[in-house]
C-alpha cells in the first residue's frame, strides 16, 4: 500500500491551497505568459510543500518519497501543465542532488532558501545543441585557483527569468564526456549571468522559460555540489525524479481532461443527439481511463521500488515514456470531440493539448527513453543480451 490515512491530510490541505490560490488565478497567469513564483513558492513553503521529503535540518518534512509522489499526482488538479511543472522543478528537479551529495554549506545556503519558499530555483542542463544529449553540453566551469571561472549558455530552463539560483551542469574537465562533468550551484545575481530572453512557447504558457548565458561568472569551487567529475551520475540520479514527477503529475490532469470531455460531450447535440451517445465516444473515453489507471500502477510500482531502495531506471524510463505518449493520445482524442471548439485557446482541452506536448519532449525526448531500455534489454545493435 504506498499511501495510508497518514497522507490524507496533507492532501486535503493541498487540494484546498489548489483551489484557493492556483485555480483561479490560472488564466490570467496564461495570458500574461508568467506567474508570481516568488509570492506562489512562499505559501507553499509555509503549509511544507516544497520540503514534503528534504531533511529536517534544512526546513524539510523528513518525509518518504511517497509524500512527494503525492504531491505531484495533486498537482495535475492545477488547471494548466505550466504551473505544476514550475513547482515540480522546485522540488524534484533542481533540488534532490543537492539534498542528497550537497555538503551542509551548500544546503543551509540553497537547500533551505528553496524548501522556506525564499528562493526560486531551476536547472540548468539543456544547451541549444544539446537537450537530451546531456554528455555533450558545451558549458564549461575552469578551475581558478579556489575558484570555477564559468562560461557557455544554457537553453529552455524553467523558472529561469525568476530564479534565485541555478543547478548548473558544466564541464570541470578535459576527461571521458560522462566523468568531466559537475553540477554547480550559482547565484543568479551573480556577475557575469545574463537571462538573454524569456521564451515565447506553444504550450506552458504561464511558466517562464529562459534563455541563459554565461560569460566569465566567477563562483567559489565549495560550491560544486559532491565530487568533482561525478556532475553527470548525479544528474542522471536527479532524472529518475523528475522522470517519476512527470508521470504523477499527468494522472489526474488527463482525467480532468476526460471528465471535462465527458461533460462537453454529453451537453453538445449533433444529428438529434447528444456527442456522447455515439458508441465510439463513449468506449474510446472509457480506453483513455483505462490507460491512465495503467499508468498511475506503473508510477506508482515504480516508486514503491524507489521507496525500497532499488534502482528505479528502467521502470521510471517506461512510466515517463508511457505518460508522454498518453498525453498526446489523450488529449488529441478528447480535442476532436469538441470539434470546433476544441481549437479555440479558450477552451480546457485546448490548454491541456498545448501542454501535454513537452511531456514527450522534456526530460529525455521518447527517443532516448526508448534508447535506455533497449541498452537494459540488451537489444541495441552489436549488443548481446545478458
Amino acid at each position: 500500500m504506498l499511501f495510508t490515512t497518514d497522507h490524507d491530510e496533507p492532501r486535503r490541505i493541498l487540494q484546498k491551497f489548489i483551489a484557493a490560490e492556483i485555480n483561479p488565478h490560472v488564466d490570467e497567469w496564461e495570458k500574461a505568459g508568467i506567474f508570481p513564483a516568488h509570492e506562489l513558492f512562499k505559501k507553499l513553503g509555509e503549509l511544507g510543500f516544497l520540503g514534503l521529503n528534504k531533511p529536517v535540518e534544512y526546513g524539510g518534512q523528513g518525509l518518504d518519497y511517497s509524500y512527494a509522489l503525492m504531491m505531484a499526482e495533486e498537482l495535475g488538479a492545477i488547471n494548466c501543465g505550466a504551473v505544476p511543472m514550475a513547482i515540480g522543478v522546485q522540488t524534484d528537479m533542481a533540488t534532490p542532488a543537492l539534498a542528497r551529495f550537497g555538503s551542509e554549506e551548500l544546503r543551509k545556503e540553497f537547500l533551505a532558501p528553496a524548501i522556506a519558499g525564499d528562493a526560486v530555483a531551476c536547472i540548468g542542463v539543456s544547451e541549444p545543441s544539446a537537450g537530451s544529449d546531456v554528455a555533450s553540453i558545451k558549458t564549461n566551469a575552469r578551475g581558478d585557483g579556489d575558484d570555477y571561472v564559468i562560461n557557455g549558455g544554457k537553453m529552455w530552463i524553467t523558472n529561469g527569468a525568476q530564479a534565485d539560483w541555478i543547478c548548473l551542469l558544466a564541464n570541470t574537465g578535459d576527461g571521458p564526456k560522462h566523468r568531466n562533468k559537475s553540477l554547480i550551484m550559482v547565484p543568479m545575481k551573480t556577475k557575469g549571468v545574463t537571462v538573454a530572453r524569456t521564451l515565447d512557447k506553444m504550450g506552458m504558457r504561464s511558466s517562464d522559460t529562459a534563455q541563459i548565458f554565461f560569460d566569465d561568472v566567477r563562483v567559489p569551487k565549495r560550491n560544486r555540489i559532491g565530487e568533482e567529475g561525478h556532475g553527470f551520475t548525479y544528474q542522471m540520479l536527479q532524472f529518475q525524479e523528475e522522470r517519476l514527477w512527470a508521470a504523477a503529475a499527468c494522472l489526474k490532469a488527463h482525467e480532468g481532461t476526460i471528465n471535462e470531455t465527458i461533460e462537453y460531450t454529453r451537453n453538445r447535440k449533433a444529428f438529434g443527439a447528444s456527442i456522447l451517445d455515439n458508441q465510439v465516444v463513449h468506449f474510446r473515453l472509457a480506453e483513455l481511463q483505462t490507460e491512465v489507471e495503467l499508468l498511475r500502477a506503473l508510477t506508482y510500482r515504480a516508486a514503491e521500488a524507489l521507496l525500497a531502495g532499488e534502482d528505479v531506471t528502467k521502470l521510471a524510463t517506461m512510466a515517463k515514456l508511457k505518460a508522454g505518449r498518453l498525453g498526446r493520445e489523450l488529449t488529441d482524442a478528447c480535442l476532436q470531440y469538441w470539434g470546433g471548439m476544441g481549437f479555440m485557446n479558450e477552451t480546457p482541452v485546448s490548454r491541456a493539448y498545448r501542454d501535454s506536448r513537452l511531456a514527450s519532449i522534456g526530460g529525455g525526448a521518447d527517443e532516448v527513453m526508448l534508447g535506455v531500455l533497449c541498452k537494459m534489454m540488451g537489444t541495441l545493435p552489436g549488443m548481446a543480451q545478458k
